[in-house]
């Protein structure tokens, strides 16, 4: 039998060497040996180790003691970047007739597409109008983990679809201003599925825009007849405003950014940015056609942004995530640290958000684990042409604000059979 003051020794022993353990451990989660991109500071898939406390970022450096760490994940062998960004999807859902992408069926739950395609942030592109952001708000944003910033839609009904969008006396530049001023979570104004032959949306949205000190993303397209692409990115718009289906093909009613003929691109695409417009991908469901990207990609004419256009039409199609259109830019050689730029601190500069999209110490821990697969895939466009490729992008982790929100095969989990049961 211990003799008893063995035994207390031994007992303070154990307690004091578990306070002290505790006591050195500072961090909540320590992420080891990735390979970090972080556009922002020009960081190329260099491995340093990253260190979270509560909701923040609190250390990077190329060495992290283990014992500091509440929790250590080994990501040796995968890329850490900041938490994608989506610049361009729609999830003001419901239940309500007649009302397309505002409170209807095809708008998407965002914790449910987001996480599992490291995406950490959103920006819903102009399903609410001034009249039901509040619903918008109260209903989706305050609910979920994601990140919802939005575009305010120049019609005050918001993207109803139908008559409801063609309702000229609905759009309210100063309303529309407004709503954005009250509300941080607005970062920008929308135009979409107009199609009269008046400029008068653009215009009045851009008059927001200019009161309100943000972006116009416009969706341009639909017109009878067509309007002037030329006009379009060359007078109505402002540098820093964003032309979103930029590789669109349809040729009935938009113009396109690149001859189809001669595979050149149009002068007012190059003058465009030139300008400062903002080029963004917005796949959607009919938005994207490899006969002008491939082409306009050969030339160098890359993405600003590369967005999804999310709804349940695209997400079942070609477009499918996010991940899956940086993997079609991947396979046409864009360089994947301009794939990481073009979906983190570049979309956030665009939104003048400068807080995220980074790594950086001192800011929000929204972190994105990914991994490249080599093997014999297909990638779909939105008119059902296949192009083949080598490799896909693939969401290992994703954490938003300190937390595992995200984890396909358990980086972060202990085996079921080496743990004390």
């Amino acid at each position: 039998m211990l003799n008893k003051k063995l035994l207390i020794k031994i007992v303070l022993v154990c307690i004091l060497g578990n306070y002290n353990t505790v006591l050195s451990q500072q961090y909540d989660l320590i992420l080891k040996g990735g390979s970090v991109i972080n556009p922002k500071d020009g960081k190329r898939a260099s491995i340093y180790d990253i260190a979270v406390l509560n909701d923040t970022i609190v250390a990077i450096d190329k060495k992290i003691a283990d014992s500091k760490g509440k929790k250590v994940v080994d990501l040796k062998g995968y890329y850490v970047t900041p938490g994608l960004i989506d610049l361009h999807s729609h999830h003001f859902f419901g239940t309500k007739e007649n009302h397309y992408l505002n409170e209807g069926f095809h708008a998407v739950a965002p914790d449910g597409f987001t996480f599992r395609s490291g995406v950490t942030t959103v920006v819903d592109a102009g399903s609410p109008g001034w009249k039901n952001f509040e619903i918008y708000k109260n209903t989706i944003i305050k609910h979920s983990k994601t990140r919802i910033l939005s575009l305010l839609n120049i019609v005050g009904e918001g993207m109803r679809g139908g008559v409801w969008e063609q309702n000229l006396n609905d759009m309210d530049a100063k309303m529309t201003a407004l709503t954005i001023q009250q509300n941080p979570e607005l970062v920008g104004v929308k135009v979409a599925h107009y199609s009269g032959e008046e400029w008068t949306p653009i215009e009045r949205a851009v008059e927001a825009g200019e009161l309100a000190n943000v972006p116009v993303m416009i969706d341009f397209g639909g017109h009878q007849p067509p309007l002037s692409l030329t006009k379009l990115l060359i007078e109505e718009l402002r540098p820093g405003d964003i032309f979103t289906h930029m590789y669109a093909n349809l040729s009935s009613v938009r113009m396109t950014i690149l001859d189809p003929d001669t595979k050149k691109l149009y002068d007012y695409a190059v003058k465009g940015r030139e300008r400062g417009i903002i080029f963004d991908v917005g796949h959607g469901g009919g938005s994207f056609a490899f006969a002008q990207a491939v082409p306009a990609m050969s030339l160098g004419f890359y993405p600003d942004t590369i967005s999804t256009d999310l709804h349940t039409d695209s997400m079942n199609a070609g477009m499918k995530d996010l991940l899956n259109i940086m993997s079609k830019f991947l396979n046409l050689d864009m360089p994947f640290e301009a794939i990481i730029d073009a979906t983190t601190w570049r979309p956030a500069q665009v939104i003048q958000r400068p807080e995220l999209g980074k790594l950086e110490v001192g800011g929000v821990a929204d972190i994105a684990v990914l991994s490249i697969q080599k093997g014999d895939f297909g990638f779909v466009d939105s008119a059902g042409m296949k192009m083949k490729g080598d490799e896909k992008i693939q969401c290992e982790m994703t954490i938003r604000a300190g937390e595992i929100v995200y984890d396909l095969n358990g980086l972060a989990s202990e085996l079921w059979n080496q743990t004390a049961q």
